[in-house]
């Protein structure tokens, strides 16, 4: 046989089995209120109000986003 015959029969061997053994892809977790660790001010912490653009050193974090959980609905035709 042809050396370059023998070097793709080997390539061709070699990309079979290397996709025969990967590992198989895991699904990832949906993601929960538990994941996100946002800073928020303990009762009683004083709060500043601002109006307009304004620049402070200190912040806090009063409320975010509203993260609930429902179900994926879909249609598919009538």
């Amino acid at each position: 046989m042809d050396p370059t015959t023998i070097q793709l029969v080997v390539m061709v061997a070699s990309m079979a089995i290397s996709s025969l053994m990967r590992p198989k892809a895991q699904k990832p977790k949906p993601a929960s209120l538990s994941d996100f660790d946002m800073p928020v001010p303990e009762e009683g912490t004083p709060q500043c109000v601002f109006f307009g653009d304004c620049w402070t050193g200190d912040w806090q974090v009063l409320s975010f986003g509203r993260f609930r959980t429902s179900k994926i609905k879909s249609k598919s035709g009538k």
